[in-house]
């Protein structure tokens, strides 16, 4: 039987991931279908030629992307000899899918945690509207070709709503907030006009402690709602109050979101 091995033989690696969500069916590996986790797994593999498990910053759903994820992973001490990390990011680069890029590896504290130790995480999402579809953007944007306005300034008075402790579980997919706490806190949402490679659009940037999953994409839809003029911003709280999934907008899709980055304690350090 082979011995397990203790805390002081392994090492700990970060790595920074960028990847395009369209060709996985989300981040955690699932049996039989193409993941972001799963073809990091299988790359480690490849590199170490023995199994890795690692432990992402945050599960993102399919088709959506990533530009900041952070992704750890405990690694044999002697598998790492010989190694440098300039070596190993690009023997992960040459091994993984295409639409996956690994931006930097480093060595880190040991026992380190992608998840738990992270201090709050970042998302944004693009929406472009009326009648000039976004072309060189078209795949991380969100584009409701019906609308051709949209207030901005309500729904930055509905936002406002949001910030803060709250209970979220009418913005998350119901069957996964049972059995679990849905109080989350989102420290900043700010929205904001944006042009990108000449195409306009609107911007929304969400930072939070953690998030409920499709928590926020259907902040996202509830809010354009308000900027759609059929609901007043007012109606955000209600939304709150209510704690059920159908009191609150539609889920955005999946395209126009990004994650986008992670913050740790100084003693982690830029990953």
């Amino acid at each position: 039987m082979m011995e397990s091995l203790s805390d002081s033989d392994m090492r700990t690696i970060a790595m920074r991931v960028v990847y395009k969500g369209e060709p996985f069916c989300g981040f955690a590996r699932q049996e039989g279908l193409q993941t972001v986790q799963g073809e990091i797994e299988n790359a480690l593999r490849i590199l170490f030629r023995e199994s890795v498990e690692t432990v992402c910053a945050g599960r993102t759903d399919s088709g959506v992307h990533a530009i900041g994820q952070v992704v750890s992973a405990q690694i044999p001490s002697h598998l790492l000899e010989d190694r440098t990390e300039e070596s190993m990011l690009r023997s992960l680069n040459a091994l993984t899918h295409d639409a996956i890029g690994i931006k930097s590896l480093r060595l880190v504290p040991d026992g380190f945690s992608a998840r738990f130790d992270a201090l709050w995480r970042e998302y944004r999402y693009r929406l472009a509207f009326g009648a000039n579809k976004p072309i060189l953007t078209d795949e991380f944007t969100w584009w409701i070709g019906s609308i051709r306005s949209i207030d901005v300034d309500a729904m930055r008075r509905a936002a406002e709503l949001m910030v803060g402790e709250r209970d979220f579980k009418s913005f998350c997919v119901a069957a996964s907030a049972e059995g679990k706490t849905t109080m989350r806190n989102v420290m900043e949402l700010e929205i904001f006009e944006e042009s990108v490679f000449g195409e306009p659009g609107i911007t929304f940037r969400i930072v939070g402690n953690a998030f409920l999953h499709s928590m926020v994409r259907t902040i996202v839809g509830t809010l354009v709602e308000v900027g759609s003029s059929r609901r007043a911003p007012e109606w955000v709280s209600e939304v709150l109050e209510a704690r059920e999934r159908g009191a609150a907008g539609q889920t955005a899709p999946a395209k126009g979101l990004i994650f986008w980055h992670v913050e740790y304690p100084e003693s982690v350090g830029e990953i």
